[in-house]
Protein backbone atom coordinates (compact mmCIF):
# COMPACT_ATOMS: atom_id res chain seq x y z
CA UNK A 1 0.00 0.00 0.00
CA UNK A 2 1.54 3.25 -0.86
CA UNK A 3 1.03 6.24 1.16
CA UNK A 4 1.22 9.92 0.16
CA UNK A 5 1.45 12.96 1.08
CA UNK A 6 0.12 16.89 0.09
CA UNK A 7 -1.14 20.11 0.84
CA UNK A 8 -4.65 20.13 -1.00
CA UNK A 9 -5.70 17.59 -2.59
CA UNK A 10 -8.61 18.12 -5.07
CA UNK A 11 -10.89 14.88 -6.58
CA UNK A 12 -12.42 15.76 -10.24
CA UNK A 13 -10.52 17.53 -13.16
CA UNK A 14 -13.01 19.16 -14.42
CA UNK A 15 -13.59 22.98 -14.70
CA UNK A 16 -13.86 23.57 -10.96
CA UNK A 17 -10.86 21.09 -9.84
CA UNK A 18 -8.61 22.93 -12.25
CA UNK A 19 -9.09 26.57 -11.72
CA UNK A 20 -8.93 25.86 -8.01
CA UNK A 21 -5.70 24.28 -8.71
CA UNK A 22 -4.56 27.36 -10.87
CA UNK A 23 -5.47 30.01 -8.09
CA UNK A 24 -3.90 28.49 -5.63
CA UNK A 25 -1.05 27.97 -6.86
CA UNK A 26 -1.18 31.87 -8.08
CA UNK A 27 -1.51 32.44 -4.76
CA UNK A 28 1.37 30.45 -3.29
CA UNK A 29 3.40 28.49 -6.03
CA UNK A 30 5.15 26.46 -2.74
CA UNK A 31 2.02 24.75 -2.04
CA UNK A 32 1.90 21.21 -2.76
CA UNK A 33 -1.22 20.68 -5.02
CA UNK A 34 -2.55 17.18 -6.31
CA UNK A 35 -5.21 16.58 -8.87
CA UNK A 36 -6.49 13.43 -9.26
CA UNK A 37 -8.88 11.85 -12.01
CA UNK A 38 -10.61 9.15 -12.26
CA UNK A 39 -10.17 8.15 -16.11
CA UNK A 40 -7.88 10.79 -18.65
CA UNK A 41 -7.56 14.50 -17.46
CA UNK A 42 -10.80 15.77 -19.74
CA UNK A 43 -13.18 13.46 -18.98
CA UNK A 44 -15.92 15.07 -17.35
CA UNK A 45 -19.36 17.31 -17.80
CA UNK A 46 -17.02 20.28 -18.63
CA UNK A 47 -16.05 18.54 -21.37
CA UNK A 48 -19.11 17.84 -22.56
CA UNK A 49 -20.55 21.43 -22.23
CA UNK A 50 -21.71 22.92 -25.06
CA UNK A 51 -24.16 26.39 -24.25
CA UNK A 52 -21.54 28.48 -22.76
CA UNK A 53 -21.30 30.88 -19.42
CA UNK A 54 -24.11 33.50 -18.33
CA UNK A 55 -22.45 36.52 -17.80
CA UNK A 56 -24.23 40.26 -17.75
CA UNK A 57 -21.86 41.80 -20.39
CA UNK A 58 -24.62 44.41 -22.20
CA UNK A 59 -25.17 46.60 -18.83
CA UNK A 60 -27.46 48.61 -21.29
CA UNK A 61 -29.64 45.84 -22.36
CA UNK A 62 -28.93 43.96 -19.15
CA UNK A 63 -28.02 44.16 -15.34
CA UNK A 64 -27.06 42.31 -12.69
CA UNK A 65 -30.95 42.60 -10.99
CA UNK A 66 -31.62 41.10 -14.64
CA UNK A 67 -30.04 38.02 -14.19
CA UNK A 68 -30.49 37.32 -10.38
CA UNK A 69 -34.36 37.72 -10.92
CA UNK A 70 -34.40 34.96 -13.84
CA UNK A 71 -32.21 32.63 -11.75
CA UNK A 72 -34.48 32.82 -8.43
CA UNK A 73 -37.28 32.36 -11.04
CA UNK A 74 -35.78 29.62 -12.05
CA UNK A 75 -35.19 27.78 -8.90
CA UNK A 76 -38.70 27.86 -7.94
CA UNK A 77 -38.56 30.23 -5.06
CA UNK A 78 -35.59 27.65 -2.77
CA UNK A 79 -32.41 29.42 -3.86
CA UNK A 80 -30.23 31.41 -1.14
CA UNK A 81 -30.58 35.02 -2.62
CA UNK A 82 -27.17 36.04 -1.37
CA UNK A 83 -25.22 33.32 -3.01
CA UNK A 84 -26.89 34.33 -6.04
CA UNK A 85 -26.46 38.00 -5.56
CA UNK A 86 -22.75 37.06 -5.28
CA UNK A 87 -22.01 34.92 -7.66
CA UNK A 88 -23.87 36.91 -10.51
CA UNK A 89 -22.12 40.01 -9.33
CA UNK A 90 -18.49 38.37 -9.53
CA UNK A 91 -19.34 36.86 -13.04
CA UNK A 92 -17.37 39.42 -14.99
CA UNK A 93 -14.32 39.29 -12.81
CA UNK A 94 -14.34 35.33 -13.22
CA UNK A 95 -14.86 35.70 -16.58
CA UNK A 96 -11.66 37.88 -17.32
CA UNK A 97 -9.58 35.25 -15.66
CA UNK A 98 -10.68 32.66 -17.83
CA UNK A 99 -9.96 34.73 -20.81
CA UNK A 100 -6.91 35.73 -19.61
CA UNK A 101 -5.78 31.36 -19.44
CA UNK A 102 -6.42 31.44 -22.88
CA UNK A 103 -10.03 30.79 -23.39
CA UNK A 104 -11.31 31.82 -26.82
CA UNK A 105 -15.18 32.92 -27.05
CA UNK A 106 -16.95 34.21 -30.13
CA UNK A 107 -17.53 37.41 -31.13
CA UNK A 108 -20.01 39.22 -33.07
CA UNK A 109 -19.11 41.23 -35.99
CA UNK A 110 -17.86 44.52 -34.05
CA UNK A 111 -15.83 42.30 -32.12
CA UNK A 112 -17.30 42.38 -29.04
CA UNK A 113 -17.86 38.95 -27.05
CA UNK A 114 -21.25 37.74 -29.09
CA UNK A 115 -23.93 37.04 -26.30
CA UNK A 116 -26.68 34.31 -26.99
CA UNK A 117 -30.23 33.11 -25.69
CA UNK A 118 -30.92 30.13 -23.80
CA UNK A 119 -34.39 29.35 -21.77
CA UNK A 120 -35.26 30.89 -18.82
CA UNK A 121 -33.11 34.59 -19.56
CA UNK A 122 -34.80 37.75 -19.81
CA UNK A 123 -31.58 38.91 -22.09
CA UNK A 124 -28.47 37.78 -24.72
CA UNK A 125 -25.91 37.19 -21.52
CA UNK A 126 -24.37 33.45 -22.64
CA UNK A 127 -20.78 33.64 -23.53
CA UNK A 128 -19.70 30.82 -26.06
CA UNK A 129 -17.22 29.00 -28.02
CA UNK A 130 -19.74 27.76 -30.68
CA UNK A 131 -21.15 25.31 -29.40
CA UNK A 132 -18.42 23.80 -27.61
CA UNK A 133 -17.60 25.86 -25.02
CA UNK A 134 -16.69 23.44 -22.30
CA UNK A 135 -14.14 21.80 -24.74
CA UNK A 136 -12.54 25.18 -25.10
CA UNK A 137 -12.49 25.58 -21.14
CA UNK A 138 -11.25 22.06 -20.27
CA UNK A 139 -8.44 21.77 -23.44
CA UNK A 140 -6.91 25.38 -22.43
CA UNK A 141 -7.16 24.79 -18.60
CA UNK A 142 -5.46 21.76 -18.67
CA UNK A 143 -2.27 23.02 -20.84
CA UNK A 144 -2.26 25.70 -17.74
CA UNK A 145 -2.28 23.40 -15.09
CA UNK A 146 0.02 20.76 -16.83
CA UNK A 147 2.03 23.83 -16.39
CA UNK A 148 2.24 24.65 -12.92
CA UNK A 149 5.11 23.29 -11.07
CA UNK A 150 3.95 22.72 -8.19
CA UNK A 151 0.65 20.83 -9.13
CA UNK A 152 0.61 16.93 -9.41
CA UNK A 153 -2.12 15.52 -11.61
CA UNK A 154 -2.75 11.60 -11.17
CA UNK A 155 -5.00 10.28 -13.96
CA UNK A 156 -6.85 6.83 -14.14
CA UNK A 157 -6.84 7.49 -9.48
CA UNK A 158 -10.48 6.02 -8.28
CA UNK A 159 -10.95 7.21 -5.26
CA UNK A 160 -13.11 4.75 -2.78
CA UNK A 161 -13.50 6.80 0.80
CA UNK A 162 -13.16 10.14 2.37
CA UNK A 163 -10.78 9.26 5.22
CA UNK A 164 -11.25 10.46 8.63
CA UNK A 165 -9.47 11.11 11.66
CA UNK A 166 -11.25 12.64 14.73
CA UNK A 167 -14.36 13.46 12.54
CA UNK A 168 -11.44 15.51 10.62
CA UNK A 169 -10.82 15.20 6.90
CA UNK A 170 -7.38 13.47 6.13
CA UNK A 171 -7.74 13.02 2.74
CA UNK A 172 -8.99 9.79 0.54
CA UNK A 173 -8.01 6.56 0.05
CA UNK A 174 -8.16 4.58 -3.56
CA UNK A 175 -6.72 2.80 -6.31
CA UNK A 176 -3.75 4.06 -8.47
CA UNK A 177 -3.52 3.65 -12.31
CA UNK A 178 -2.16 0.18 -11.75
CA UNK A 179 -4.56 -0.28 -8.99
CA UNK A 180 -2.30 -0.42 -6.34
CA UNK A 181 -4.29 0.66 -2.77
CA UNK A 182 -3.12 4.21 -2.41
CA UNK A 183 -3.81 6.53 0.62
CA UNK A 184 -2.96 10.44 0.03
CA UNK A 185 -3.21 12.38 3.31
CA UNK A 186 -3.71 16.50 3.09
CA UNK A 187 -4.40 19.27 5.08
CA UNK A 188 -7.45 20.00 2.84
CA UNK A 189 -9.70 17.86 0.46
CA UNK A 190 -11.98 19.10 -2.20
CA UNK A 191 -14.56 16.78 -3.75
CA UNK A 192 -14.40 18.51 -7.48
CA UNK A 193 -16.09 15.14 -8.94
CA UNK A 194 -19.11 16.18 -10.46
CA UNK A 195 -22.83 14.78 -11.23
CA UNK A 196 -24.84 11.82 -10.88
CA UNK A 197 -26.11 11.76 -14.36
CA UNK A 198 -25.03 7.66 -14.81
CA UNK A 199 -27.88 6.84 -12.23
CA UNK A 200 -30.60 7.43 -14.93
CA UNK A 201 -31.29 5.61 -18.01
CA UNK A 202 -30.86 8.30 -20.29
CA UNK A 203 -27.99 10.96 -19.15
CA UNK A 204 -26.47 13.71 -21.27
CA UNK A 205 -23.23 13.05 -18.81
CA UNK A 206 -20.43 11.20 -19.32
CA UNK A 207 -20.21 7.34 -18.38
CA UNK A 208 -17.59 8.70 -15.45
CA UNK A 209 -20.28 10.55 -13.90
CA UNK A 210 -21.63 8.41 -11.21
CA UNK A 211 -22.23 10.25 -7.79
CA UNK A 212 -19.15 9.43 -6.47
CA UNK A 213 -18.55 12.86 -4.32
CA UNK A 214 -21.81 12.61 -3.10
CA UNK A 215 -21.31 8.53 -2.06
CA UNK A 216 -18.15 9.28 -0.44
CA UNK A 217 -19.09 12.03 1.28
CA UNK A 218 -22.29 10.68 2.61
CA UNK A 219 -20.76 7.91 4.00
CA UNK A 220 -18.42 10.19 5.96
CA UNK A 221 -21.31 11.90 7.55
CA UNK A 222 -21.48 15.00 5.76
CA UNK A 223 -24.39 16.71 5.15
CA UNK A 224 -26.90 16.31 2.04
CA UNK A 225 -29.27 18.71 0.48
CA UNK A 226 -31.96 18.82 -2.40
CA UNK A 227 -31.06 15.70 -4.56
CA UNK A 228 -34.24 15.10 -5.44
CA UNK A 229 -34.18 18.49 -7.48
CA UNK A 230 -32.26 16.63 -10.74
CA UNK A 231 -32.61 18.43 -13.39
CA UNK A 232 -33.53 16.58 -16.92
CA UNK A 233 -32.87 18.86 -20.18
CA UNK A 234 -35.50 18.79 -22.41
CA UNK A 235 -33.62 18.50 -26.06
CA UNK A 236 -31.20 15.20 -25.83
CA UNK A 237 -30.88 13.68 -29.28
CA UNK A 238 -33.04 10.24 -29.13
CA UNK A 239 -31.25 7.36 -30.07
CA UNK A 240 -32.62 4.31 -29.41
CA UNK A 241 -30.98 1.85 -26.62
CA UNK A 242 -27.91 4.35 -25.63
CA UNK A 243 -28.06 5.37 -22.01
CA UNK A 244 -25.41 8.31 -22.82
CA UNK A 245 -27.14 10.73 -24.91
CA UNK A 246 -25.83 13.28 -27.48
CA UNK A 247 -27.32 16.87 -25.67
CA UNK A 248 -28.57 19.70 -28.33
CA UNK A 249 -27.89 22.48 -26.51
CA UNK A 250 -30.53 25.12 -25.92
CA UNK A 251 -28.47 27.51 -27.10
CA UNK A 252 -30.29 26.02 -30.09
CA UNK A 253 -33.55 27.26 -29.43
CA UNK A 254 -32.50 30.33 -28.36
CA UNK A 255 -31.49 30.90 -32.06
CA UNK A 256 -35.34 30.21 -32.90
CA UNK A 257 -35.70 26.30 -33.13
CA UNK A 258 -39.15 24.59 -32.79
CA UNK A 259 -40.25 22.29 -30.84
CA UNK A 260 -43.16 20.00 -32.33
CA UNK A 261 -45.24 16.86 -31.44
CA UNK A 262 -46.19 14.29 -33.95
CA UNK A 263 -49.13 16.35 -35.53
CA UNK A 264 -46.64 19.21 -35.97
CA UNK A 265 -47.56 21.38 -33.20
CA UNK A 266 -45.60 23.66 -31.15
CA UNK A 267 -47.39 22.49 -27.93
CA UNK A 268 -45.17 24.07 -25.26
CA UNK A 269 -47.00 27.34 -25.38
CA UNK A 270 -50.29 25.19 -23.78
CA UNK A 271 -47.73 24.70 -20.74
CA UNK A 272 -46.17 28.17 -20.47
CA UNK A 273 -46.18 31.45 -22.08
CA UNK A 274 -42.17 31.40 -23.04
CA UNK A 275 -42.98 28.13 -25.03
CA UNK A 276 -39.30 27.17 -25.90
CA UNK A 277 -37.70 29.17 -23.71
CA UNK A 278 -39.46 28.36 -20.58
CA UNK A 279 -36.79 27.03 -18.09
CA UNK A 280 -35.73 23.48 -18.46
CA UNK A 281 -38.51 21.85 -15.72
CA UNK A 282 -41.09 23.33 -17.87
CA UNK A 283 -40.13 22.39 -21.30
CA UNK A 284 -39.18 18.92 -19.98
CA UNK A 285 -42.68 18.03 -18.47
CA UNK A 286 -44.22 19.40 -21.59
CA UNK A 287 -42.49 16.86 -24.07
CA UNK A 288 -42.65 14.06 -21.24
CA UNK A 289 -46.24 14.71 -20.85
CA UNK A 290 -46.74 15.05 -25.05
CA UNK A 291 -44.63 12.09 -25.36
CA UNK A 292 -47.39 9.92 -22.67
CA UNK A 293 -50.67 11.89 -24.19
CA UNK A 294 -49.06 10.59 -28.07
CA UNK A 295 -47.85 7.15 -26.66
CA UNK A 296 -44.72 8.53 -28.62
CA UNK A 297 -40.78 7.95 -27.49
CA UNK A 298 -39.87 11.41 -28.49
CA UNK A 299 -40.76 14.79 -29.98
CA UNK A 300 -39.26 16.26 -32.56
CA UNK A 301 -36.85 20.18 -32.57
CA UNK A 302 -37.53 21.68 -36.20
CA UNK A 303 -34.63 24.07 -37.76
CA UNK A 304 -35.88 23.75 -41.10
CA UNK A 305 -36.88 27.47 -40.93
CA UNK A 306 -33.29 28.82 -40.29
CA UNK A 307 -30.72 30.11 -41.99
CA UNK A 308 -28.52 26.46 -42.22
CA UNK A 309 -25.30 28.29 -43.07
CA UNK A 310 -25.44 30.22 -39.91
CA UNK A 311 -26.28 27.44 -37.83
CA UNK A 312 -23.64 25.54 -39.29
CA UNK A 313 -21.37 28.33 -38.29
CA UNK A 314 -22.57 28.78 -34.51
CA UNK A 315 -23.79 24.92 -33.83
CA UNK A 316 -20.71 22.92 -35.81
CA UNK A 317 -20.91 20.27 -33.49
CA UNK A 318 -24.51 19.39 -33.57
CA UNK A 319 -24.88 19.89 -37.15
CA UNK A 320 -22.07 17.02 -38.11
CA UNK A 321 -23.29 14.89 -34.87
CA UNK A 322 -26.65 14.94 -36.36
CA UNK A 323 -26.03 14.83 -40.14
CA UNK A 324 -23.13 11.89 -38.98
CA UNK A 325 -26.46 10.00 -38.18
CA UNK A 326 -28.70 10.42 -41.11
CA UNK A 327 -30.02 13.64 -39.62
CA UNK A 328 -29.74 16.64 -42.13
CA UNK A 329 -30.98 19.22 -40.25
CA UNK A 330 -31.96 21.76 -43.13
CA UNK A 331 -34.43 18.86 -44.53
CA UNK A 332 -35.08 16.40 -41.57
CA UNK A 333 -36.64 16.90 -38.04
CA UNK A 334 -34.31 16.03 -34.78
CA UNK A 335 -36.11 13.17 -32.67
CA UNK A 336 -35.61 14.47 -28.80
CA UNK A 337 -36.42 13.32 -25.47
CA UNK A 338 -35.32 14.37 -22.00
CA UNK A 339 -31.94 13.11 -20.56
CA UNK A 340 -31.08 13.49 -16.90
CA UNK A 341 -28.61 16.31 -16.84
CA UNK A 342 -28.07 18.21 -13.70
CA UNK A 343 -27.61 17.47 -9.92
CA UNK A 344 -29.32 20.94 -8.06
CA UNK A 345 -28.47 19.72 -5.16
CA UNK A 346 -25.81 17.74 -3.12
CA UNK A 347 -23.17 17.87 -0.64
CA UNK A 348 -23.86 20.89 1.40
CA UNK A 349 -21.26 23.53 1.20
CA UNK A 350 -20.79 27.13 3.06
CA UNK A 351 -19.82 30.62 1.07
CA UNK A 352 -15.78 28.78 0.98
CA UNK A 353 -16.65 25.60 -0.09
CA UNK A 354 -16.58 23.84 3.44
CA UNK A 355 -18.61 20.82 3.90
CA UNK A 356 -20.17 20.30 7.75
CA UNK A 357 -16.88 18.03 7.94
CA UNK A 358 -13.83 19.47 8.50
CA UNK A 359 -11.07 20.33 6.15
CA UNK A 360 -13.80 18.78 3.31
CA UNK A 361 -14.65 21.36 0.66
CA UNK A 362 -16.43 20.68 -1.96
CA UNK A 363 -17.16 22.76 -5.37
CA UNK A 364 -18.66 22.16 -8.73
CA UNK A 365 -22.12 20.41 -9.55
CA UNK A 366 -21.24 17.73 -6.56
CA UNK A 367 -21.87 20.74 -4.36
CA UNK A 368 -25.07 21.95 -2.87
CA UNK A 369 -24.41 26.14 -2.76
CA UNK A 370 -28.30 27.20 -2.77
CA UNK A 371 -27.33 29.14 -6.28
CA UNK A 372 -29.63 26.54 -8.17
CA UNK A 373 -33.02 25.99 -6.05
CA UNK A 374 -34.88 23.46 -7.47
CA UNK A 375 -33.87 24.12 -11.10
CA UNK A 376 -30.82 25.51 -12.46
CA UNK A 377 -31.41 28.39 -14.87
CA UNK A 378 -29.42 27.60 -17.77
CA UNK A 379 -25.20 28.24 -18.42
CA UNK A 380 -25.62 29.15 -14.69
CA UNK A 381 -22.93 26.52 -13.38
CA UNK A 382 -19.80 26.79 -15.73
CA UNK A 383 -20.39 30.06 -13.90
CA UNK A 384 -20.33 28.72 -10.03
CA UNK A 385 -17.88 26.39 -10.49
CA UNK A 386 -15.05 28.93 -11.29
CA UNK A 387 -16.84 31.88 -8.90
CA UNK A 388 -16.80 28.88 -5.76
CA UNK A 389 -12.89 27.73 -7.12
CA UNK A 390 -11.66 31.22 -6.44
CA UNK A 391 -13.07 31.70 -3.73
CA UNK A 392 -12.38 28.82 -1.76
CA UNK A 393 -9.13 29.38 -3.03
CA UNK A 394 -8.92 32.15 -0.73
CA UNK A 395 -10.29 30.32 2.38
CA UNK A 396 -7.95 27.20 1.28
CA UNK A 397 -4.60 29.44 1.50
CA UNK A 398 -5.37 31.06 4.68
CA UNK A 399 -5.80 27.55 6.66
CA UNK A 400 -2.70 26.19 5.69
CA UNK A 401 -0.51 27.24 8.11
CA UNK A 402 -3.30 26.55 10.92
CA UNK A 403 -3.09 22.64 10.04
CA UNK A 404 -0.73 20.34 11.11
CA UNK A 405 -0.52 16.51 9.88
CA UNK A 406 -0.80 14.28 12.48
CA UNK A 407 0.71 10.72 11.69
CA UNK A 408 -2.32 8.29 11.70
CA UNK A 409 -2.76 4.44 10.85
CA UNK A 410 -4.92 3.89 7.86
CA UNK A 411 -6.40 0.30 7.69
CA UNK A 412 -5.69 -0.52 3.98
CA UNK A 413 -8.48 -1.78 1.67
CA UNK A 414 -7.73 -4.76 -0.04
CA UNK A 415 -7.65 -5.37 -4.30
CA UNK A 416 -9.84 -8.12 -5.58
CA UNK A 417 -10.56 -9.64 -8.91
CA UNK A 418 -14.43 -9.65 -9.70
CA UNK A 419 -16.44 -11.18 -12.53
CA UNK A 420 -17.14 -7.74 -14.30
CA UNK A 421 -20.48 -9.12 -15.86
CA UNK A 422 -22.05 -9.72 -12.52
CA UNK A 423 -21.76 -5.94 -11.35
CA UNK A 424 -22.72 -5.11 -14.53
CA UNK A 425 -26.54 -6.48 -13.64
CA UNK A 426 -27.06 -4.33 -11.13
CA UNK A 427 -25.72 -1.28 -12.69
CA UNK A 428 -28.13 -1.92 -15.69
CA UNK A 429 -31.01 -2.66 -13.95
CA UNK A 430 -30.59 0.65 -11.72
CA UNK A 431 -30.40 2.63 -14.88
CA UNK A 432 -33.97 0.76 -15.62
CA UNK A 433 -35.37 1.47 -12.48
CA UNK A 434 -34.54 5.17 -12.61
CA UNK A 435 -36.67 7.19 -15.68
CA UNK A 436 -37.90 10.87 -15.28
CA UNK A 437 -41.13 9.41 -14.00
CA UNK A 438 -39.63 7.71 -11.50
CA UNK A 439 -39.03 11.28 -9.36
CA UNK A 440 -41.93 13.25 -11.51
CA UNK A 441 -44.44 11.67 -12.37
CA UNK A 442 -46.34 10.74 -8.79
CA UNK A 443 -45.07 9.93 -5.14
CA UNK A 444 -47.14 6.06 -5.21
CA UNK A 445 -44.32 5.89 -8.61
CA UNK A 446 -41.52 6.87 -6.73
CA UNK A 447 -42.43 4.94 -3.46
CA UNK A 448 -42.29 1.60 -5.96
CA UNK A 449 -39.13 2.46 -7.64
CA UNK A 450 -37.51 3.37 -4.49
CA UNK A 451 -38.55 -0.06 -2.86
CA UNK A 452 -37.28 -1.49 -5.92
CA UNK A 453 -33.72 0.43 -5.74
CA UNK A 454 -33.51 -0.51 -2.20
CA UNK A 455 -33.90 -4.31 -2.19
CA UNK A 456 -31.37 -4.16 -5.24
CA UNK A 457 -29.06 -2.51 -2.44
CA UNK A 458 -29.45 -5.38 -0.03
CA UNK A 459 -28.87 -7.84 -2.71
CA UNK A 460 -25.86 -6.17 -3.95
CA UNK A 461 -24.49 -5.85 -0.05
CA UNK A 462 -25.39 -9.58 0.55
CA UNK A 463 -23.51 -10.24 -2.83
CA UNK A 464 -20.85 -8.32 -2.57
CA UNK A 465 -19.42 -7.77 1.04
CA UNK A 466 -16.48 -5.20 0.62
CA UNK A 467 -17.67 -2.28 -1.88
CA UNK A 468 -14.29 -0.76 -1.66
CA UNK A 469 -12.17 -3.87 -2.92
CA UNK A 470 -12.61 -2.95 -6.55
CA UNK A 471 -13.19 0.35 -8.61
CA UNK A 472 -15.87 -0.82 -10.55
CA UNK A 473 -17.27 -2.21 -7.65
CA UNK A 474 -17.24 0.82 -5.56
CA UNK A 475 -18.60 2.82 -8.36
CA UNK A 476 -21.95 0.56 -8.78
CA UNK A 477 -21.99 0.87 -4.92
CA UNK A 478 -22.16 5.01 -5.38
CA UNK A 479 -24.69 4.39 -7.85
CA UNK A 480 -27.05 2.48 -5.74
CA UNK A 481 -26.46 4.50 -2.63
CA UNK A 482 -27.00 8.09 -4.94
CA UNK A 483 -30.34 6.80 -6.69
CA UNK A 484 -31.63 5.53 -3.22
CA UNK A 485 -30.24 9.62 -2.04
CA UNK A 486 -32.54 10.71 -4.74
CA UNK A 487 -35.15 8.65 -4.22
CA UNK A 488 -35.68 9.29 -0.49
CA UNK A 489 -35.68 12.76 -0.98
CA UNK A 490 -38.48 12.61 -3.73
CA UNK A 491 -41.19 11.03 -0.68
CA UNK A 492 -43.10 12.54 1.58
CA UNK A 493 -41.12 13.11 5.28
CA UNK A 494 -41.10 9.82 6.48
CA UNK A 495 -38.72 8.21 3.82
CA UNK A 496 -36.11 11.40 3.99
CA UNK A 497 -32.37 11.02 3.98
CA UNK A 498 -31.26 10.35 7.85
CA UNK A 499 -27.84 10.31 8.95
CA UNK A 500 -26.04 7.61 8.18
CA UNK A 501 -23.32 5.86 10.72
CA UNK A 502 -19.65 6.94 9.51
CA UNK A 503 -18.42 4.00 7.82
CA UNK A 504 -14.47 4.03 9.71
CA UNK A 505 -11.49 3.61 7.41
CA UNK A 506 -9.21 4.46 10.33
CA UNK A 507 -8.21 2.88 13.86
Amino acid sequence: MQNLETDILIVGTGLAGLSLAKYLSEQNPNLQITLLSKTSIDECNTYYAQGGIAVVHDFIKDSYQQHIQDTLLAGKGICDKKVVEHVITEAPARLQELIQWGVELDKNNSGELDLGLEGGHSQNRIVHHKDKTGLEIETKLIQVVQNLANVTIRTSFFATDVLLDNQKCIGIIGFDEKSEVTSIVAKATVLATGGSGQVFSVTSNPFVSTGDGVAMAYRAGAKLEKMKHIQFHPTALYEPNKSQAFLITEAIRGFGAHILNHKMERFVFEYHPDGELATRDIVSKAISDEMKKEHSKHVWLDVRHLQIETFKTKFPKVYNYCFENGIDVSKDLIPITPAAHYQCGGIVVNEMGATSIKQLFAIGECSHTGLHGSNRLASNSLLEAIVYAHDSANHLISLMDTIKMNKVEIIPIRYKNIHHDEVLQFKNQLQHFMKYDSLYANTKNTEKVYEMVTEMSKRFKMKFKNYNSHPFLCETYNLIQTAEIILKDCLPKRYRVKSVKKEKTIS
